[in-house]
């Protein structure tokens, strides 16, 4: 027997995220007929097993996003990508730690905000996939929540953004990303819902 030590398996640091994830899609109610197509392939795309939530799961692989909403819901914080010279909502890659998608995409919001004391509905607002280069072709399997700041609360600029703004939700800013907009309208009804939290 040698000393080696064993392989981890693939994915094996995606094992509870995984679960979630499938637990959550599978009882989701879906928020447009985008949504529900987005879901589907999302779960199918799950049946792979815990790697699809890595982002060396060259097909595509899961991530969690955020719509952030001032407590009044007059405003929504945006960021200007970097990369992709867009605003879009905040969010990105899952991370071995996270055990839920909704603490995914708190923490996403939090890192890429600056701003403390951010809180998530548990429920998604929204499922899209979209092209990507992860060091490569892939896809974004993104699925998306609606997160409330506290109230004064002052962002930060991150170095995966140029620039945060908050905009009111009828008047969001040019150029945008592809199906930003599309979370404004499941993002403010969430604030109807009450159920803001922090995942443990």
């Amino acid at each position: 027997m040698s000393g080696a030590l064993p392989v981890e398996p693939a994915g094996s640091a995606y094992l509870d995220l995984h679960a979630d994830a499938v637990a959550l899609l599978t009882g989701w109610e879906p928020t447009s007929p985008s949504a529900a197509v987005g879901r589907d392939r999302t779960l199918d795309l799950l049946t792979a097993g815990p790697s699809a939530l890595g982002r060396a799961h060259r097909v595509g692989h899961v991530t969690a996003s955020a719509l952030v909403l001032d407590p009044t819901g007059s405003r929504v914080l945006l960021c200007l990508h970097g990369k992709l010279r867009r605003w879009v909502q905040l969010g990105g890659h899952c991370e071995p730690g996270d055990r839920t998608l909704a603490g995914a995409a708190l923490r996403e919001a939090t890192e890429e905000s600056g701003i403390d004391g951010l809180r998530v509905d548990p429920v998604p607002i929204d499922v899209d996939i979209h092209p990507v280069r992860c060091g490569g072709d892939s896809a974004h399997y993104d699925v998306r929540f609606a997160v409330l700041a506290p109230p004064g609360a002052v962002e930060r600029v991150s170095a995966e953004s140029e620039a945060l703004g908050w905009f009111p939700p009828d008047r969001l800013p040019r150029p945008l990303a592809n199906a930003t907009a599309q979370l404004v309208a499941p993002a403010l009804a969430a604030l109807t819902r009450a159920t803001f939290h922090r995942p443990r």
